[in-house]
């Protein structure tokens, strides 16, 4: 699949304790604090490689929806091995750190690195190709859950119809917004509409509203449009906003992260 990054981020803060421990708190109550959160996974997994004997308090200050099909969780686990890189002076390179993702997520190799990508095998196989066409991306996130495990376990993977995904790099590579806006594909969207009509009631209305392409993210529940002039983006975001609660206008970056 081909990835990029826009700009909404969560605000992670990690201060180091002298005792041997990793502790994940949030102002936000449905992010987890134990095990199950991907930022706590790589802490554990930087002490364990390497050996080290302190340990470190993680506070997240969410933005990213949670839960979403935004890669929230990958994009945290992200940020904490590059700070605890810094922080630990670890000196591991990008492609180390991404290296270590691939082990508790397939997205977070491609958070470690950010940008535009083509991911294959579980995601953690990463090639960059060049930077989308400036848009924005309009974003919505109807409140009901989405078990991605419910998701695969209901795909048909012999009747999948896989997105042109050369198609989609040669698209941003020529710069071309129509053609991306074309070659846009999901094999798991057609799952979860079936499983909750109201995503696909959303998509209809950021349709309606003018976003350019309009495509579900990840296996949902979160909505995505594409929107080539800032004229029409007030408009869509302002519709929506009376379908959902959790609507974000942004940009799409695109490009790579560098170490500190």
């Amino acid at each position: 699949m081909v990835m990029t990054t826009i700009d909404l981020a969560d605000r992670i803060e990690l201060t180091e304790l002298a005792e041997d421990k990793v502790t994940v708190s949030s102002h936000n109550r449905f992010v987890p604090d134990d095990q199950r959160n991907l930022a706590y996974q790589a802490a554990m997994l930087m002490k364990e490689r390497y050996g080290i004997k302190k340990g470190v308090s993680i506070f997240i200050t969410k933005v990213i929806p949670v839960a979403a099909g935004l890669a929230g969780g990958s994009s945290d686990a992200a940020a904490v091995f590059r700070g605890l890189n810094r922080l630990w002076d670890l000196k591991l390179s990008m492609n180390e750190l991404a290296e270590l993702g691939a082990e508790i997520g397939s997205d977070v190799s491609f958070c470690v690195h950010g940008g535009t990508a083509l991911a294959t095998g579980r995601g953690e196989k990463i090639r960059h190709i060049k930077t989308p066409p400036h848009c924005w991306v309009v974003l919505a996130k109807p409140t009901i859950g989405v078990s991605t495990a419910e998701v695969y376990k209901q795909l048909k993977v012999d009747e999948i119809e896989h997105p042109d995904v050369q198609g989609m790099i040669s698209a941003i590579e020529e710069k071309n917004f129509q053609k991306m806006c074309d070659k846009l594909g999901n094999v798991l969207e057609s799952v979860t509409l079936n499983m909750h009509p109201e995503v696909a009631m959303i998509k209809n209305q950021m349709k309606r509203f003018g976003a350019d392409a309009v495509l579900m993210s990840g296996s949902g529940p979160t909505v995505f449009g594409l929107v080539q002039y800032e004229s029409k983006v007030q408009r869509i975001y302002n519709g929506l906003r009376g379908f959902c609660d959790q609507v974000y206008a942004v940009r799409m970056i695109g490009e790579q992260n560098e170490l500190d």
